[in-house]
């Protein structure tokens, strides 16, 4: 693994906060619809979680890429940090309560939400002024890896803690971790806007959408990845097929099988800095994407179905790693946030929407057609994307006349009272 980036002391700082809050975050994915079950036993009720926190996200990252390309993107990121700490000790008082009302919680979910929207493109539009551009895939990659070990220990650990000693405890985890990540983020260094940078506002979200369908390689990242997450996101068909492979105990590993296939590839990622046609390597990793889901709603065992969850993990972990590098190294630092806005937007629909199309094809056509039909519906999309976006598939970093803007204006050292 390459580890160059780590070189960096604000670089450092963003990953051990990182990997603090999502550790903590992920504790609390499990925490709050676990307390909606217990609360009002609605299957509704829970499913709601997603709709209350989908519009606060997406509103929120488009007005925090604005909010990213116009302020210093360490104050937009540590007040966010504030913001939803606020919001974890709300859900830890509700908790504790003798009567715990349900509807705090879609209050703070929707609101931590928003909140993690509006920081998003500000923390994504600060690490390219941090690296070099031959470390961009390198950087992505140690991000990735952060993720992936947060995604796996922490509904770990969330899930024993609800269920062994208390949902209290799991909300009183999540505030101390947000805690201690802000006391690290106090520390970087300052990010002022861009000279000559525009206040926040609807004009210049727009521009910023334009910019995007300018550049049809930039365009061909996010429609790659919603049509792979639209096609072949089976995630909310993982209970019925640990029921039909009469395994239900196998239901945590078929939602863990993905992040360990994603955090090899993190781990091994120092190859990635070899390949320099970034299009066709996120257009090859989405249709091995769409390949193994296929393999997995055909697996008659739990042990074929986990490969081919890895298989994928690992596929959707090399195309994100190669259109997080064409977004660090192509994109103005000046526009830089508001892309990151629609960058959210699109990790947002994509997976939001494959969910829904999966609960209907399997209503309509059974759970193993659902799955297999939809991965190959991914794989036939990602021939058609290829061939209808020939500037995305022949895109190469070497010759790119896209280069990475560089800053010029000085870093200073920061002042961990100045907010």
């Amino acid at each position: 693994m390459d580890i160059r980036p780590l070189r960096c002391r604000d670089f450092r700082i963003l990953m051990t906060s990182g990997v603090v809050t999502m550790f903590g975050s992920f504790i609390t994915i499990v925490a709050v619809p676990y307390q909606i079950m217990r609360l009002t036993d609605s299957y509704l009720a829970v499913g709601a979680i997603g709709v209350v926190e989908l519009v606060p996200m997406v509103l929120g990252g488009l007005w925090g890429g604005a909010l990213a390309d116009a302020m210093d993107r360490r104050r937009v990121i540590v007040l966010c940090e504030i913001g939803m700490a606020v919001l974890a000790a709300g859900l830890l008082v509700n908790a504790l309560l003798p009567d715990p009302a349900f509807w705090p919680l879609y209050i703070c979910a929707g609101g931590i939400a928003a909140l993690d929207g509006l920081q998003r493109p500000s923390l994504n539009a600060l690490i390219p002024r941090l690296m070099k551009r031959d470390e961009m895939a390198a950087a992505n990659a140690i991000q990735g890896m952060r993720w992936q070990i947060g995604s796996i220990a922490g509904p770990a650990l969330g899930g024993l803690l609800v269920t062994q000693v208390g949902i209290a405890a799991a909300y009183a985890v999540d505030l101390a971790t947000f805690v201690v990540s802000f006391v690290l983020l106090a520390w970087l260094r300052p990010a002022p806007a861009p000279p000559g940078a525009e206040r926040p506002s609807i004009k210049g979200i727009v521009v910023g959408v334009r910019y995007a369908f300018s550049r049809q390689e930039l365009m061909g990242t996010y429609v790659v990845d919603i049509a792979a997450m639209f096609f072949a996101m089976p995630m909310a068909l993982f209970p019925f097929v640990a029921d039909d492979l009469r395994s239900p105990s196998s239901l945590g590993l078929f939602y863990a099988a993905t992040s360990v296939g994603a955090l090899a590839i993190s781990l091994t990622s120092g190859w990635v800095r070899h390949v320099h046609r970034h299009g066709t390597a996120v257009l090859i990793a989405a249709g091995v994407w769409g390949a193994a889901v296929v393999g997995f709603g055909l697996a008659s065992d739990v042990a074929t179905a986990l490969v081919f969850l890895v298989v994928a993990g690992a596929a959707d972990m090399v195309s994100g790693l190669f259109r997080q590098t064409m977004w660090n190294q192509t994109i103005p630092d000046e526009l830089r946030g508001r892309l990151a806005g629609i960058e959210l937007l699109s990790f947002s629909i994509g997976p939001t929407l494959g969910q829904m199309r999966a609960g209907g094809m399997a209503a309509a056509i059974g759970l193993r057609g659902s799955i297999v039909s939809g991965g190959l519906l991914c794989v036939g999309a990602c021939g058609a994307l290829a061939r209808v976006l020939p500037r995305f598939t022949a895109y190469d970093e070497r010759t790119s006349p896209h280069g990475r803007a560089e800053t010029t204006e000085p870093v200073q050292p920061a002042d961990p009272g100045q907010l």
